[in-house]
């Protein structure tokens, strides 16, 4: 596991921010029919569980909210992944396909209703600072230049790697990754975390084959 630092500013502004940051080995595979099967019951669920409406009431999206308003952000503009990816299945737009591992961090963010990332950890450099973001270059996911100005960002060495919005494709999955390095972020605390985090390492254990799995809680 790399050295983790938390930016008191941060912290400051966002008292219940917090994370659960897992390392674990793991195979990259095209998504099994087994774990597409997991994703179609997903989307069915939160299809009737859910609706646009109700989705903002729900207490981790809107501390989520507040935490991004409280940084000076506006959480509709530029969204978190987790609120943008439940929009999505609320909607019937239903998920991709991508990998085994990225499919299984869009079940786990769907689940917790928290922002999550999924990282190559061999492809992030030296320490890791997750700090206010400024006014820097950003490449979303996707998503081209993204400004990630007051809001949560994660950076090693070369600079910033993801944030709960979209992270960038330096760090991304692919079929070479050996490593993997997942963020869970709270916003209103560590309730129900280590809760989340057992998931993660069920769904890894069935459709990723997880091994040598380290956890950091950072707060």
């Amino acid at each position: 596991m790399k050295k983790i630092t938390l930016d008191k500013q941060l912290k400051e502004k966002v008292p219940g921010y917090c994370l659960a940051i897992m390392s674990f080995d793991t195979e990259v595979t095209p998504t099994q029919e087994s774990l597409k099967q997991e994703m179609e019951q997903l989307e069915k669920e939160m299809m009737e569980q859910l609706t646009l409406e109700t989705l903002l009431k729900q207490p981790r999206i809107a501390a989520a909210r507040a935490g991004y308003k409280a940084l000076g952000k506006d959480p509709s503009r530029y969204r978190l992944s987790t609120e943008a990816l439940l929009r999505r299945l609320i909607k019937g737009n239903g998920l991709y396909f991508v990998n085994n591992a990225v499919d299984i961090g869009n079940v786990l963010s769907a689940r917790t209703q928290r922002s999550v990332a999924v990282l190559d950890e061999d492809k992030i450099q030296g320490d890791i600072l997750i700090r206010i973001g400024q006014d820097e270059p950003y490449e979303g996911i996707g998503r081209g230049n993204i400004n990630i100005e007051n809001i949560p960002v994660y950076c090693d060495e070369v600079g910033p790697f993801g944030t709960p919005t979209s992270d960038t494709p330096r760090t991304r999955i692919t079929e070479e990754t050996k490593t993997i390095l997942l963020f869970i972020t709270s916003f209103n605390g560590t309730d129900g975390l280590l809760q989340d985090v057992e998931l993660a390492k069920d769904l890894f254990s069935r459709f990723g084959q997880m091994t040598n799995f380290s956890l950091e809680i950072v707060e």
